[in-house]
């Protein structure tokens, strides 16, 4: 595919695209998966755990017209990500086009039940990196037959403001997403000859998903009182940034981390 197909194919419209959210069946990836449909864009929502969650959430968008298929898939097993696109163009005809990693291993957000610096075991951050850099290496890994056809792609890796502002110690949390940010820029170079845009959107804690549910009001208050803005982010705040990656608005953008956190962090 010649450059000027390859920008051209960049341009995609929302409209036009297949995308695929990891862990989008509840939280934040459920609120993504509604902004992308707003938007117009068909979804594959991928789930572990939560197959009640996905599965009414794709029969809610089938319901008012628009495109969706709930697949289980964990993330850090290549086999069924694989399994999972599979799935995906069988059941669109098409590649997925935009991949948002977003899911999420295990993890509670309450810093008063997480273990210090000098108690924490490593096995904890073993299990961090395998699901947030494992997991998004797995998926972009998947996607990429389906980018090359196309000759474009878009990622959106799902961050943290936690590694230039580290309040809380989610030790293993932290470097896992900070690493995520290196394989973020490191295929953002790589893979760019391809046509093949990779960006992150980071954010603090999000009020509320089922993730920061044990996150005491106090300490959303405090944080709240931190922003110029004057509020703690939205999911759907959130997710809004992360369909202007997918979108052609982004074209000329890749290896970048957006932080969306009211202003909390300026970086």
């Amino acid at each position: 595919m010649s450059n000027a197909q390859a920008h051209t194919t960049a341009a995609l419209p929302l409209s036009d695209q297949l995308v695929l959210v990891t862990g989008g069946g509840r939280g934040l990836g459920a609120a993504i998966v509604k902004a992308f449909y707003q938007e117009g864009a068909a979804l594959v929502i991928n789930y572990r755990h939560s197959a009640d969650q996905a599965q009414e959430l794709a029969e809610q968008i089938r319901a008012r017209g628009g495109q969706a298929l709930a697949v289980e898939a964990d993330v850090t097993d290549f086999r069924q990500v694989v399994a999972m696109f599979e799935a995906a163009r069988e059941e669109f005809g098409r590649p997925v086009t935009t991949v948002v990693n977003n899911a999420l291993v295990d993890f509670s957000f309450n810093g008063d039940e997480r273990p210090d610096a000098d108690e924490i075991a490593f096995a904890a951050f073993e299990q961090q990196f395998r699901g947030t850099v494992g997991g998004a290496m797995h998926v972009i890994q998947a996607a990429m037959n389906g980018f090359r056809e196309i000759g474009s792609g878009r990622v959106v890796n799902i961050g943290t403001n936690l590694f230039q502002n580290p309040v809380v110690p989610y030790h293993d949390y932290t470097a896992a997403k900070a690493a995520l940010l290196s394989l973020t820029r490191t295929y953002a170079k790589d893979l760019g000859p391809l046509g093949v845009r990779v960006n992150m959107v980071s954010g603090g804690l999000l009020r509320t998903t089922d993730a920061s549910s044990a996150t005491p009001d106090e300490v959303f208050d405090a944080i709240a009182a931190s922003t110029p803005l004057g509020h703690v982010t939205t999911p759907e705040e959130f997710a809004s940034a992360v369909t202007f990656f997918a979108s052609p608005a982004s074209r000329a953008v890749t290896g970048q981390n957006l932080v969306v956190d009211n202003g909390l962090v300026m970086d």
